[in-house]
């Protein structure tokens, strides 16, 4: 870094879960993603989108694909047979996705 130059910062949230066409057979979550940063590398400084963990799953092959010899961080496991909650269950998706993005 040049020195007296503002470090790159970026910060990325996941947060906001909804249950989306809750009560019926097609139900999922999706969460709030947003992102704020002052890197030249971006022309927004800040972005807001909705994502659901399916497309989480679609990223992390993408990743993958071109990461070569770099592992690439895991997702929150996808379990039909959680003990507890759907709140606690989805909580701690949350909490996983946003540390799979941080990494």
């Amino acid at each position: 870094p040049v020195p007296g130059s503002p470090q790159e910062l970026t910060t990325v949230r996941v947060q906001d879960p909804r249950v989306q066409n809750e009560g019926s057979w097609n139900s999922y979550v999706d969460y709030k993603i947003f992102l704020h940063t002052n890197s030249k590398a971006f022309t927004a400084k800040t972005s807001c989108v909705r994502r659901r963990y399916r497309e989480f799953v679609w990223l992390r092959r993408q990743l993958q694909r071109n990461a070569g010899l770099v592992p690439v961080p895991e997702l929150p496991g996808k379990s039909a047979f959680f003990v507890g909650s759907t709140d606690e269950f989805i909580e701690r998706r949350r909490q996983g996705l946003q540390h799979f993005l941080e990494r």
